[in-house]
């Protein structure tokens, strides 16, 4: 009798604290254009980055939680900070394959780099974390990290403010230290910041290698599903992109079709409680 392929048809889960891990989604789609996705965006209790561990722990379980019931195949962390703090946590009591978005970006960083001076920006919780500089020094201890907390991109991506005066004023303001440090390589440590791709390249140059997390992570996420033999490679009919929000939808709809364009479908609200 021949293994039944249900967990081939089982969608990919994806959580963020909001509205930026819908650039993994993008890529995931995009690398992976026979998966389904289940995406949840914990709108009511954004940002995670200035939680507590324990507090990241507790909602990134709850949230995995949620995908889990939806007979998820793999679970994406598609949050830095949730990354950070709880992706031991979810690997040692979830029985899928979870994957982070720290490790992606931060082994491409190490690959990558020519005269191992790796820039890594992000938000003040990720930065705060050291989850960056840790991972890279653990995959090559001879390479210099410099960090960089640039709080305003967020706000800047969301609002579509990614290609104008005062985005790259902002850009050049935090990135002078990195430049300062002539680094070789800057990983974009927030789910948000690949939006501001263009800008970023302006004030880096062109000789400086940009490592964007949420394309690091899709490509870890077809490894491991082609390693755990899980890889869908051919259906009948679209794949399926499911959104949910624990929020008002409305602004999530707004901004995530600056994301994603018209490719953003509904957005369900939904109550983690129970």
């Amino acid at each position: 009798m021949e293994r039944p392929d249900r967990n081939l048809k089982q969608a990919i889960g994806i959580f963020d604290s909001g509205i930026g891990g819908l650039t993994v989604q993008r890529e995931i789609k995009s690398l992976l254009p026979y998966e389904d996705t289940i995406y949840l965006g914990d709108t009511a209790r954004v940002p995670y980055g200035t939680k507590s561990q324990e507090t990241v722990n507790r909602y990134s379980m709850e949230d995995a939680g949620f995908l889990m019931k939806r007979g998820v195949k793999l679970l994406v962390v598609a949050c830095n900070t949730a990354s950070a703090y709880a992706l031991g946590n979810l690997r040692d009591r979830l029985t899928v394959p979870v994957v982070g978005v720290i490790e992606p970006g931060a082994r491409k960083a190490v690959q990558v780099t020519t005269r191992k001076r790796v820039g890594v920006i992000g938000t003040e919780g990720t930065i705060k974390s050291m989850a960056y500089v840790n991972t890279i020094k653990s995959m090559d201890p001879e390479v210099s990290v410099h960090t960089q907390a640039c709080p305003l991109f967020v706000p800047l991506a969301e609002e579509g403010w990614t290609d104008n005066e005062v985005a790259f004023l902002s850009a050049v303001t935090y990135l002078h230290n990195l430049k300062r440090e002539a680094v070789d390589t800057v990983v974009l440590g927030c789910t948000h910041y690949p939006l501001l791709k263009g800008t970023l390249r302006k004030v880096m140059g062109e000789d400086v290698n940009l490592i964007d997390s949420a394309e690091e992570t899709a490509l870890e996420v077809g490894r491991v599903l082609m390693e755990r033999g899980l890889k869908r490679t051919e259906r009948h009919g679209p794949a399926e992109h499911l959104f949910y929000v624990t929020d008002s939808p409305d602004r999530f709809t707004m901004v995530g079709r600056r994301f994603l364009g018209d490719e953003l479908g509904e957005v369900a609200q939904v109550s983690l409680e129970g």
